[in-house]
């Protein structure tokens, strides 16, 4: 196999690996903080009200 083979190999496994691995829980969420929110407010642990003001304190 050449060099070039390897690497095209090498490469395919390398964007493969990245797009498969995504941190687990966060969904789409940049922010850790608003993720964990997101999920108290899905399980039940906090009301439409409470997760809406702290949505809103995140922000700013």
């Amino acid at each position: 196999m050449s060099i070039v083979a390897v690497a095209l190999l090498a490469a395919i496994g390398v964007v493969t690996a990245l797009l498969v691995r995504r941190p687990a829980g966060l969904g789409h969420e940049a922010d850790p903080a608003t993720a964990i929110l997101r999920q108290r407010f899905a399980r039940g642990e906090i009301d439409q009200d409470e997760y809406d003001r702290r949505r809103e304190a995140l922000r700013h």
